[in-house]
C-alpha cells in the first residue's frame, strides 16, 4: 500500500506543474479497467505492489506499441499472450483482498499515471519500458533469447525488444 501512496503523491506533485492535465483522457471504462484488473490478478497477484504495477504497466506498454492491438482488452485476451486466458480455468478471481487490490492498480494505471505527461511516465517507468515479462520457475520461453532484460522484480522478468542497432551487434 505504501507504494500506491507514493505513487499517489508523484501524480499529484506533477499535476502541480503540468499544463497538459486540461487535456488528460476522460476516466477509463469499467471494461477497461476490469481487463487490466483481471491482468494483474492473474498474473501477478501474488506478486508485491511493485510487480503488480510492472504487469500493468507491460499490458498497457502493448496497448500503446505498434505490434499489438490498441485496447486494454484485445491486449489481454490476444491468443495466447497470457497463460491465464488459455488455462482452462475460472476467469472469476477468487481471493477478495487480491481482487481489491488488483483494481486498485488498474485503476491507479489508468486514471493517474495514464494521465501524466509521456516524459513523466518514462521517468516513473519501473519496467523501463518492458513489452514482455515471464516468470523463470514457471517457463523459460523460447522469445526471451532475443530480448533485453529490463529489470527483475519479484518472480518475474521483464524484457524489451532489441533496437535495431542491438540486433545488428549480435548477428
Amino acid at each position: 500500500m505504501r507504494v500506491l501512496l507514493f505513487w499517489s503523491l508523484i501524480f499529484f506533485i506533477s499535476s502541480l506543474f503540468s499544463a497538459s492535465n486540461a487535456f488528460a483522457k476522460p476516466p477509463a471504462s469499467k471494461k477497461e479497467l476490469q481487463c487490466l484488473a483481471q491482468n494483474v490478478y492473474f498474473e501477478a497477484r501474488g506478486e508485491s505492489a511493485d510487480g503488480q504495477l510492472a504487469v500493468a504497466l507491460v499490458t498497457m506498454h502493448r496497448v500503446k506499441s505498434r505490434r499489438y492491438p490498441n485496447t486494454i482488452c484485445n491486449v489481454v485476451w490476444q491468443r495466447r499472450q497470457f497463460s491465464w486466458t488459455h488455462d482452462g480455468k475460472s476467469d472469476r478471481p477468487q481471493d477478495r483482498r487480491a481482487w481489491k487490490r488488483a483494481q486498485q492498480i488498474a485503476n491507479f494505471i489508468l486514471n493517474k499515471y495514464w494521465t501524466l505527461p509521456a516524459q513523466s511516465r518514462g521517468a516513473l517507468d519501473i519496467t523501463n519500458g518492458a513489452l514482455h515479462y515471464y516468470a523463470p520457475g514457471l517457463a523459460n520461453p523460447y522469445w526471451a533469447k532475443v530480448k533485453i532484460v529490463t529489470r527483475e522484480i519479484g518472480g518475474h522478468i521483464f524484457l524489451r525488444e532489441m533496437s535495431r542497432q542491438e540486433r545488428r551487434e549480435n548477428t
